[in-house]
């Protein structure tokens, strides 16, 4: 296979990274949800799994509302 046969593929990757906005915003859910708390061990870590996952509340909170 000569030089001239070889074909370069050029792949542009457009995606945003969320790293650090979903970063920023677990950091917030967390720190509003353990201030709701009354310091116990348990109903800490409950606040931090609250924390993980409020988008998926809100996004079906969301669809309910608009009717999907």
């Amino acid at each position: 296979m000569s030089h001239e046969d070889k074909k370069s593929v050029k792949i542009v990757n457009n995606t945003v990274q969320w790293g650090f906005p979903a970063f920023a915003a677990y950091i917030g859910a967390a720190v509003y949800f353990v201030q709701q708390t009354n310091g116990a061990f348990w109903v800490v870590v409950l606040a931090l799994l609250k924390a993980t996952v409020w988008p998926a509340f809100l996004v079906f909170h969301v669809l309910k509302l608009l009717g999907a």
